[in-house]
């Protein structure tokens, strides 16, 4: 199924590290913004253990890749990038993760969340998906379904002025097993250059060559060059989701 006449009024993007956002969907986010769609990101941790070079600190690692992500969210034109600051490379599903979830969801009230697919472990034969990716793809789907929209879960959050939001549509990125495809033809430079804004992780590697293979392999026998895959779950049908927009 090809979704380039799908544009969600906003978008909210949920993920464990600085650039998973980058390798996975942001080409599908660059496209979404370029259309009018407003955009935030969410990410679990702040990558604070991924720069592995001495004299490296945690806190000054996280420092440089809090950046790195705010730097590659401009190049997509998004300026809205919240931390929850959850320990990297042991990031839990936990309770409080979902509750720190359930909030920004509230807050923002996006029309689709896109995280990560935590089905997805075993890569190639020299990849395994990591622990903290498949945990946030999990703690994001509970955030958002039920316990985002059920009011009576986590009505503390009212205290804040957070009412309970059923998003629209969940996208969870899988480009191995999706089977909605985004078209990102004309967004595939935003996303390499949003890579290379994670200057700690790409060092002298430049991430081009790689990442228009497999959005062509993503892409083949469709009527696009490169594209982005998704599992798609639609939480709220068409007409429901129409009147609430017209309710206010």
């Amino acid at each position: 199924m090809n979704s380039s006449f799908y544009i969600p009024k906003s978008a909210m993007a949920i993920m464990a590290h600085p650039d998973d956002i980058e390798f996975t969907c942001v080409g599908t986010f660059a496209r979404w913004v370029k259309y009018g769609a407003k955009v935030s990101y969410v990410l679990c941790t702040s990558g604070e253990v991924g720069i592995d070079e001495p004299g490296m600190t945690k806190e000054k690692a996280g420092q440089i890749r809090e950046q790195e992500s705010r730097d590659a969210a401009k190049i997509a034109g998004v300026e809205n990038v919240s931390f929850m600051r959850e320990p990297d490379g042991l990031l839990e599903a936990s309770l409080q993760l979902r509750k720190k979830l359930v909030r920004e969801i509230r807050r923002e009230k996006p029309e689709v969340i896109v995280c990560g697919d935590p089905t997805y472990l075993w890569g190639e034969d020299d990849y395994i998906n990591h622990p903290d990716h498949r945990a946030a793809a999990l703690s994001a789907i509970d955030a958002t379904f039920p316990a985002a929209g059920q009011p009576n879960l986590f009505e503390e959050l009212e205290a804040e002025g957070l009412t309970a939001h059923k998003p629209r549509k969940l996208f969870a990125a899988n480009g191995s097993e999706g089977k909605y495809f985004v078209s990102i033809d004309e967004t595939i430079d935003i996303k390499i250059a949003a890579l290379r804004a994670h200057k700690s992780q790409m060092k002298d590697w430049d991430p081009e060559e790689m990442i228009k293979k497999w959005a062509s392999d993503i892409a083949r026998g469709k009527e696009m060059s490169y594209a982005e895959a998704f599992r798609i779950v639609t939480l709220v049908d068409d007409d429901s989701w129409n009147k609430r927009q017209q309710s206010g």
